[in-house]
């Protein structure tokens, strides 16, 4: 070719620090020669979750855990609701914890909410998705009452004559976050109360503004995503809307190799469980191709 074309790997994607912090014990205690459980898919991100379990990862699911005795569990960055913790105990389980700092956080607030006391039933509810790992464990301080709505519209789902506190799943938008506390307010009856706890992770927000500007800014963009990643369906959205030619990657196979002619710049970038050394092999083989 006689042009060169620029390939530009997004220097803002990639792995959140509470994920680092996850993979990083998991690494250790492998290092170790431990035999170390981890409770469901460490990362959103089927390479990654392959690529441990070539360590001796082993990855559980909730039955298998409450079958487990004398083991070591690791509990990913998404936290876990209390009663795991309870089964920990009576397993003799050796937790290591990997909650994420900022879901613990969130994780203390609703528990704080839900045993404090209130003059009337208020009601908690949580914008987040629906059987999320993080949204289990922030519904699991609440015995199971917190109320969970995923878009705004389900707002309706609410009683607006009684006190409402709202908090949000750490990696949801926070346009949308921002429409459902507008809603609420217009609707909550002056005798109830209404308070909102903004509990967004500002280092996974701060990923929209910028990878809109990297997305804008090439021909082409490849997306590097698990599919079970919510926060990278809610990002790859994001570059959808401000670049039409981007596409949804899991790995170096899914590339349409059609789609390299007649560009001049392409973007490669990815979820916040997304790790940098696959989005490195897909530039790899992508500038192998321009050769």
């Amino acid at each position: 070719m006689a042009h060169t074309i620029k390939v530009e790997i997004d220097k803002g994607s990639g792995f959140c620090f509470g994920v680092v912090k996850a993979i990083n014990k998991a690494e250790e205690e492998l290092a170790k020669g431990n035999i170390l459980y981890c409770l469901g898919d460490i990362v959103h991100n089927s390479r990654e979750v392959e690529r441990l379990k070539e360590l001796g990862l082993i990855t559980i699911n909730h039955e298998e855990f409450k079958k487990l005795r004398h083991a070591k569990v690791l509990l990913r960055a998404h936290g876990e609701p209390p009663e795991t913790y309870a089964i920990a105990r009576k397993n003799d389980i050796e937790i290591i914890d990997a909650t994420c700092p900022v879901v613990l956080q969130l994780q203390n607030k609703i528990k704080q909410e839900f045993i404090g006391e209130s003059s009337k039933e208020k009601q908690i509810v949580i914008y987040g998705k629906k059987g999320h790992a993080e949204v289990l464990g922030l519904v699991g301080q609440t015995e199971s009452k917190a109320i969970v709505i995923e878009r705004p519209e389900e707002i309706e789902k609410l009683d607006f004559t009684k006190d409402i506190r709202l908090y949000s799943q750490t990696t949801k938008s926070l346009d949308e976050f921002r429409e459902i506390v507008k809603s609420i307010q217009a609707r909550i009856s002056p005798a109830a109360t209404f308070q909102y706890y903004d509990t967004i992770c500002r280092q996974v927000a701060n990923r929209m503004p910028n990878i809109r500007n990297f997305a804008a800014s090439h021909d082409l963009v490849f997306f590097v995503s698990g599919k079970k990643s919510s926060n990278g369906k809610m990002l790859f959205d994001e570059c959808l809307k401000v670049n039409k030619n981007t596409y949804l990657v899991d790995n170096k196979d899914e590339i349409d190799v059609s789609l390299l002619k007649n560009v001049q710049s392409i973007g490669i970038c990815g979820a916040t469980s997304t790790p940098k050394w696959l989005m490195e092999e897909i530039y790899q083989y992508i500038t192998s191709l321009l050769q």
